[in-house]
């Protein structure tokens, strides 16, 4: 492992001196027992901020209807307050990750919208007061097939823009849209604020960090709710990027201004940049560019409170396994060694 720098050079360090209120990463449990990962993760000098990859998801929680576990949950959260730092909860609703009882429920309008309720107000309730946030609602609007496209794109060498009108701001068809209608949105709000008053509350989606139809979109809801007196706080980003195709500096600030116009903060929640592997020093260089890039955005924009990195290790990241030929897509390398993506992070804060 390579040596730890002074605590003035490390990441939620410099984020904070920017005004920032933290920089954070991701996690999960089977890697809480990676003593090595451990002790680089619990490092408030490098991360102020944890997120709980997958133990705050619907099947974690409520596996069967009315049965709830939060032991896994739990353990992330006593893992932040031991080392004072942050909580961002994901996620309370989102289309994946959904146990079979949900998903294949004869349900009414009525009958889910007390599941939905009572699913939300159990879980808020058990860890009022130890989120910073909640991710309320997770990508809401359709994917379409834009990530595969976007490989398919990066692979050729072909212009990004042919890809954009796919995401075109029209709601995702999952359970509680096709049950409830696009109001099962303000009634998960509601439903999270009454729990806990005190817990920012958001909107987290991918491919609305910059100017779109799903960023019109998503900025469209943040008007409706505020309009309707509903508590929204924030929109999260989630930033999963590909090397050589990271939007730029300029492009991100002018999209987050758009939102933090709204009344609402903003914060990157799921940040990695992905590159087609093996990786050469040309990739890594751009790695290094594009993080750079990312990270100047929120600094320069007053109103985004933080970043997260969605795993700050290749070890643990979740691109390998979900997009083909792609990997590598954090700072530190599969080894706990930084990547020269660190030096970006470094230089843009």
């Amino acid at each position: 492992m390579a040596a730890v720098l002074p605590v003035h050079c490390q990441l939620n360090t410099l984020a904070k001196s920017k005004g920032l209120k933290y920089f954070g990463s991701a996690t999960d449990n089977p890697e809480l027992s990676d003593s090595p990962y451990i002790t680089i993760l619990s490092n408030t000098g490098e991360f102020g901020q944890i997120t709980p990859a997958n133990s705050m998801k619907w099947d974690a929680v409520e596996p069967s209807q009315g049965r709830f576990s939060y032991t896994r949950g739990d353990a992330i959260a006593s893992l932040a307050a031991k080392n004072g730092q942050l909580l961002r909860c994901h996620t309370l609703v989102w289309h994946n990750q959904l146990p079979s009882w949900v998903t294949s429920g004869r349900w009414t309008n009525a009958t889910l919208i007390a599941a939905l309720k009572n699913h939300i107000t159990n879980q808020v309730s058990h860890y009022e007061g130890k989120c910073y946030a909640w991710d309320v609602v997770n990508e809401g609007w359709k994917a379409q097939i834009f990530h595969l496209i976007l490989e398919q794109k990066c692979a050729a060498n072909l212009p990004l823009s042919i890809i954009a009108f796919n995401e075109d701001g029209t709601y995702r068809t999952d359970v509680f849209y096709n049950i409830i209608g696009r109001e099962y949105i303000p009634i998960a709000f509601q439903a999270a604020a009454a729990a806990d008053p005190s817990a920012k509350l958001y909107y987290n989606d991918y491919n609305i960090e910059t100017a779109n139809g799903k960023s019109s979109a998503a900025q469209s809801l943040i008007k409706s709710l505020k309009a309707r007196g509903i508590k929204v706080d924030g929109i999260g980003l989630q930033s999963h990027f590909v090397v050589g195709s990271t939007p730029s500096t300029s492009a991100l600030k002018s999209n987050m201004a758009a939102f933090t116009k709204l009344g609402v903060e903003v914060a990157i929640t799921e940040l990695d940049i992905r590159m087609q592997t093996p990786s050469t020093t040309t990739r890594l260089t751009q790695q290094q560019a594009d993080y750079k890039s990312v990270i100047s955005a929120c600094v320069g924009t007053s109103g985004c409170v933080g970043v997260t990195l969605w795993d700050y290790t290749d070890k643990y990241s979740w691109v390998p396994s979900t997009f083909s030929g792609y990997g590598l897509a954090c700072p530190w390398d599969s080894n706990l060694v930084k990547k020269p993506a660190y030096s970006g992070i470094t230089a843009a804060l």
